[in-house]
């Protein structure tokens, strides 16, 4: 069986690749792909496959998936190609004869009314409008999103945001990723939407108060009007139409929009997710 993983030169596409390998599955039997191959020469080293796959370039995509039973549809980054993306990965998806595609969406895509949620859902309604074998692994937010502002995050203090009182099911990237290698490696998964997220959901609040019990420095949240929160992230460096989309989450999140207590994640990976202090100790050491 030939499992294609795209994005594997990213965080999430390469955990998944090493969970594969983990759970026994033969090097030879994973495709990694990406759009810079020298980026995959460690896995190649391994002997997985590795071929080019660039999402703007379909004529090419037939010849990353070709033979390929499973694939992994990892949602590309650019927000405003996002949809034309997956739309000409799954166009080849189809024509590869591909048997199941696991699609890493986001947390109630289907209701969600975030920026963000909107572009998964056009590439859920493509999958299920083409009848493409599917399942949706709906991921809430990373807990790397948080552990890797740590250093900016305890030089001011504070933890920033928009969400109010709204909790966040976040996981750790490894978690997904052993939860999408469990999905491309067994069977009865077809139809699927998986609604994941951690075990210790958490407000901005709460995550302050985790990062001065792990780190012994005394941080607190501070929840900004959402103009506000966009002139902090701006002068911070981020592009304006990043800082958007990111203040947009955050008032995403004040609604409930990704939090879940589906328990799907810690079902599917059989054990308990990684706790936010965990995440927190292991960034700062």
């Amino acid at each position: 069986m030939s499992i294609v993983i795209t994005g594997a030169s990213g965080q999430l596409g390469g955990l998944t690749v090493e969970a594969l390998l983990a759970r026994g599955v033969p090097a030879a039997d994973i495709v990694a792909t990406g759009r810079d191959i020298a980026t995959l020469k460690g896995f190649a080293d391994r002997g997985v496959v590795v071929r080019r796959a660039d999402f703007a370039e379909p004529d090419g995509l037939a010849a990353a998936f070709e033979g390929a039973d499973r694939l992994l549809l990892i949602s590309t980054t650019t927000v405003d190609e996002r949809v034309a993306n997956h739309r000409r990965a799954i166009d080849a998806a189809v024509a590869a004869g591909v048997s199941l595609v696991a699609y890493t969406s986001m947390s109630h895509a289907d209701s969600a009314t975030t920026i963000l949620a909107a572009t998964h859902r056009a590439t859920e309604d493509y999958l299920r409008e083409h009848a493409v074998p599917s399942v949706m692994l709906r991921n809430s937010w990373y807990l790397e999103n948080y552990t890797a502002q740590l250093p900016q995050i305890l030089g001011n203090g504070a933890v920033v945001g928009a969400a109010g009182q709204g909790r966040i099911s976040a996981a750790s990237r490894a978690d997904y990723a052993d939860a999408a290698a469990v999905v491309l490696t067994s069977e009865g998964h077809a139809g699927e939407v998986y609604e994941l997220g951690g075990d210790e959901a958490f407000t901005l609040a709460e995550l302050a108060a985790t990062i001065s019990a792990v780190s012994g420095k005394r941080i607190t949240y501070t929840d900004l009007p959402a103009d506000e929160l966009a002139q902090v992230l701006t002068r911070a460096g981020l592009p304006a139409e990043l800082a958007h989309v990111l203040v947009d989450a955050d008032l995403g999140m004040s609604r409930g929009e990704l939090f879940n207590a589906s328990g799907d994640l810690r079902r599917l990976i059989g054990r308990p997710t990684t706790p936010p202090a965990d995440a927190i100790a292991e960034a700062l050491h």
